[in-house]
């Protein structure tokens, strides 16, 4: 068969099996990235050998991970990230120094390193997250604005900054007299890239997308926007840093431009399609034979990266003043080993670091717990729940739910409490605040809660779902509670314990998917809104005027969709 037609081939059956792999993990009610991984498994090397040139797979995953990254750049908010700044930098290193550290003693201990040398090693691999993983399943869920979700995806962005420092000091572990000079010519490479990346983000990138866009051609708009994201991507790559890094980077040079929204939407598609790649040829790595073999060692490695690891998280988080809930899911969301590990892997076998036998027991331990992270992490709310709920725990762990600080008037009374101040609390908390209402807010943000004091608005700094925070705010005399919290698991907790609290009270709330309205519906919730159908609902009414219909006529359709909770223009289940 002709070269080309074997490409063909092998992307087609990758494609297509990656297709089956995630209807059937859909079906099961799993993540479909689960799906995409067994799929890999299953037509790679290990498998059924389907594939022509695993390499090349392989190396187009790669644009999957950039798109992935891009992606998420161009949605991050650098707004949000100054308000979780320390613990994305001071955080990061501090997981990375503490894993690393860890890692190296218990290695040497046991004796599973044959110095110290390789002990360092190891725990730089071990050090490092996925943030392909775990960005997949937090947009799966829609929880990549939730404060653990964006302290998640802080903190790996940071590893992957640190995984181009790592790659230069690999081989200085050879030859220590040099490592001052890599370590030198590392963070020159990386005061450089941030340098030009400030030049193009300020007087170059905007203009030449505005000059794009003004020729209103879609498909001229797309090829920018690929060549963007790939070709910063490259320049880390030759500098060393990882291609992760430079994708961000360049999300984030759109990101502050008014062209963002049409970059995002033209992107996701090549995004989702050569992500399925990415995670695929993940799936190709583990070998069945290596993991049965030495199941109990893998598995021995697997439990004491993972608790080890969400161990030393979970401090880390405490320690800079976050909630024991938000501590304990993001724990959980990044203690698998990265994909990037597997680079340091290959280096560390070619440099001699470790022996093949020990690359292959690294190559099944990171699989398997990259497998295992959107089980984790879907999970994680559950467990964090359950946790908080032990008895001989409880005392202990109150402290942790106690609001921080709080200002609200004695006074107080036939009040609005408005759960979450991002952009839609903020909004509502306007609004209520020029009828003349009085509002008290809740939010776990700093950075909220410093704009709520600035604005002299009464607030209490925690979880809006913890019972000691939600005692605090007089929902027995309040006219209403709001309910704009990003997060789905926190949203139906609070509405369970506020309902204890004052039985009658009536409650508005954010629905984040389709089946969630009737859900909140029958918690007791008086109206639920899905912001995506609203949007849809008064673009709708716009077009039927223009179209001639009268102004009630309209106006009686969209009260009477809202009246049944939005089920005559919900997307049919297939």
């Amino acid at each position: 068969m002709a070269a080309e037609h074997s490409l063909i081939l092998d992307f087609t059956i990758v494609l297509g099996s990656a297709a089956l792999g995630g209807y059937v993990a859909n079906r099961l009610r799993q993540p479909v990235l689960l799906g995409y991984l067994a799929s890999g498994l299953i037509v790679g090397p290990f498998g059924f050998k389907l594939l022509n040139d695993v390499n090349l797979i392989k190396s187009l995953a790669e644009v999957g991970v950039a798109f992935l990254l891009f992606a998420l750049g161009v949605e991050f908010s650098l707004a949000e990230l100054k308000r979780i700044k320390d613990i994305a930098i001071k955080g990061s290193l501090l997981q990375i120094g503490l894993t690393a550290t860890l890692v190296t003693l218990v290695t040497i201990m046991l004796g599973w390193a044959s110095g110290l040398t390789q002990g360092i090693y190891l725990g730089a691999v071990l050090s490092l997250s996925s943030t392909a993983v775990v960005l997949k399943t937090l947009t799966e869920r829609g929880e990549t604005n939730t404060l653990h979700g964006q302290i998640m995806l802080a903190i790996l962005i940071v590893q992957d900054l640190a995984l181009g420092v790592m790659l230069a000091i690999l081989p200085a572990l050879k030859e220590p007299e040099n490592l001052g000079s890599l370590l030198g010519i590392a963070l020159l490479k990386i005061i450089v890239f941030v340098a030009v990346a400030l030049v193009l983000s300020r007087w170059v990138i905007p203009r030449f997308i505005r000059s794009i866009a003004a020729t209103e051609n879609n498909e001229l708009f797309l090829l920018a926007v690929t060549a963007l994201c790939l070709s910063v991507a490259l320049f880390t790559g030759y500098l060393g840093i990882s291609i992760e890094m430079g994708a961000f980077v360049a999300g984030l040079m759109l990101s502050e431009i008014e062209y963002s929204d049409q970059a995002l939407a033209k992107v996701l598609p090549l995004r989702d399609t050569f992500a399925s790649l990415f995670f695929a040829s993940i799936g190709m790595l583990i070998d069945p034979g290596i993991i049965v073999n030495n199941f109990g060692t893998i598995l021995g490695l697997v439990i004491l990266v993972m608790l080890g690891k969400a161990a030393i998280i979970l401090g880390i988080v405490l320690k800079f003043g976050y909630s024991l809930k938000t501590a304990l899911i993001t724990s959980f969301g990044i203690n698998q080993i990265g994909e990037f590990s597997f680079v340091l892997e290959l280096v560390g076998l070619d440099l001699g670091l470790i022996s093949n036998d020990i690359y292959l027991l690294l190559l099944g331990t990171t699989a398997i717990t990259l497998v295992l992270t959107p089980i984790w992490l879907n999970n994680a709310p559950f467990l964090a729940h359950k946790l908080t709920q032990i008895p001989f725990l409880v005392k202990y762990l109150q402290r942790f739910e106690q609001p921080k600080s709080l200002s609200i008037p004695e006074t107080i009374n036939s009040h609005v409490v408005v759960a979450g101040y991002g952009r839609v609390g903020q909004v509502i908390v306007n609004i209520l605040q020029g009828q003349g209402y009085p509002v008290l807010v809740i939010d776990n943000s700093e950075a909220a809660i410093q704009n709520l004091r600035n604005h002299q608005v009464p607030y209490i700094f925690g979880d809006a779902d913890s019972e000691l925070v939600l005692e605090k705010a007089h929902l027995a005399t309040a006219k209403a509670l709001v309910v704009a919290l990003p997060d789905p698991a926190s949203t139906r907790l609070l509405l369970k314990r506020a309902f204890l609290i004052s039985p009658g009270l009536e409650v508005i709330a954010r629905s984040h998917t389709d089946q969630e309205i009737d859900l909140l519906t029958n918690m007791g919730a008086k109206e639920v809104v899905q912001p995506e159908f609203e949007a849809a609902l008064e673009v709708g009414r716009h077009l039927l005027i223009t179209l001639g219909e009268s102004e009630s006529h309209v106006r009686n359709l969209i009260y009477n969709i809202r009246a049944d909770r939005y089920v005559s223009i919900r997307p049919q289940k297939i």
